[in-house]
């Protein structure tokens, strides 16, 4: 009976309502609806200052979940591997020729053919129809994920654009021995509707087997000196010259302001398609003159028809493009100390276009 006694007062002390006025419970007791009441009053802050912890908690909660939800969707976003990303369209066309500019975005995932595992990579763009003119980018080094941003613009009457095939080749530079091919896409331009801006990506395919038109190369070396403004220009060696060309050499003209300024040459080479020349010649430039100068080097030969005529040539200066460009930067930003480096040959009607259309960029110079 004194057990059932128990029962009955602990029951009555269930039913009863709770007292603010007395002890908490023990510990292992059911809690209290006071209780989180309770707990936030023992806190020693003001109300304004738990009202700010406590939303900048749910700020930086909020916060968190978002940048989850990014990072899954940017990994759900894989880019495709060995791609380049190509923009098309047709901007302004006349009753004679579309003119088609061509936007190179970026390339990923490129793979590196020679040992190491990254490149120097750059792009070489050009027209099926128009072999002779093409556009390369900048070098970029060091890279297997080249962002290019370049554009380059082309003219083509109606009647060829079916037939007309975009080429793209991307290459790997080489200071001192042939650029090695890094992969090649062919667009058809008479299956893409040229009337939109396109942007897609394209897969690259394996580099062709087919050779460009033999015009050779040429390798030489740059110095500049700021304060005397002596530019020395080292004509080295040429190499993949045709064998029908007789007694090569080259010449080395500067232009300002596009006009002819001074100019000279090597001498002859006889019976070789591989000249080895390694001549020196030294202009004086002064340093407020070096961003309106071109620097033409140009290989000449005696053909079939028994007279000089230039096989092939190189401009380099503020108006190039591609390697040429990128060799005329790096001997300005390494000022006193010669850069050498091979160019291919390009054809001499392109380059004597390309030096009237050209616009002229702004380089950094050293010490500005």
């Amino acid at each position: 009976m004194g057990g059932a006694s128990l029962a009955s007062q602990q029951g009555g002390k269930m039913g009863r309502p709770t007292d603010p006025s007395s002890t908490p419970a023990p510990v292992g007791t059911t809690a209290e609806p006071g209780l989180i009441p309770d707990l936030i009053a023992r806190i020693p802050w003001p109300r304004w200052a738990l009202i700010t912890v406590a939303a900048a908690a749910g700020v930086l909660i909020v916060s968190c979940l978002l940048c989850v939800c990014c990072c899954c969707r940017r990994h759900g976003r894989k880019k495709p591997r060995d791609k380049v990303a190509v923009g098309l369209g047709s901007a302004r066309s006349s009753t004679t020729t579309h003119l088609i500019r061509v936007g190179l975005k970026q390339a990923v995932d490129l793979r590196a053919r020679g040992p190491g595992d990254t490149a120097d990579p750059y792009a070489c763009v050009s027209l099926s129809t128009q072999p002779g003119h093409r556009h390369e980018t900048k070098a970029h080094r060091g890279t297997l994920n080249p962002v290019f941003d370049e554009t380059c613009c082309f003219r083509i009457p109606p009647a060829e654009l079916p037939q007309t095939t975009l080429q793209v080749r991307l290459l790997d530079s080489r200071c001192f021995s042939q650029h090695e091919p890094l992969g090649e896409l062919s667009l058809p331009l008479g299956a893409i509707d040229l009337r939109h801006v396109l942007e897609l990506w394209h897969q690259l395919g394996p580099p062709g087997t087919t050779k460009a038109e033999q015009t050779g190369e040429l390798c030489f070396s740059l110095q500049y000196v700021p304060g005397s403004g002596r530019l020395t220009v080292v004509v080295l060696e040429a190499r993949g010259l045709s064998p029908g060309l007789a007694e090569p050499y080259v010449k080395v003209q500067l232009m300002l302001n596009q006009r002819k300024w001074k100019r000279r040459k090597t001498s002859a080479r006889k019976s070789t398609a591989t000249p080895y020349f390694n001549e020196a010649f030294t202009f004086l430039v002064p340093f407020s003159q070096i961003q309106s100068v071109d620097l033409v080097l140009a290989v000449w030969a005696r053909g079939l028809r028994l007279r000089n005529a230039p096989v092939g040539k190189v401009v380099l200066g503020a108006r190039a493009s591609g390697q040429p460009l990128q060799h005329w930067a790096d001997m300005l930003a390494h000022a006193r100390r010669p850069v050498t480096q091979w160019h291919r040959l390009q054809p001499p009607r392109d380059v004597d276009q390309a030096l009237a259309l050209q616009p002229r960029l702004h380089l950094p110079l050293p010490g500005s």
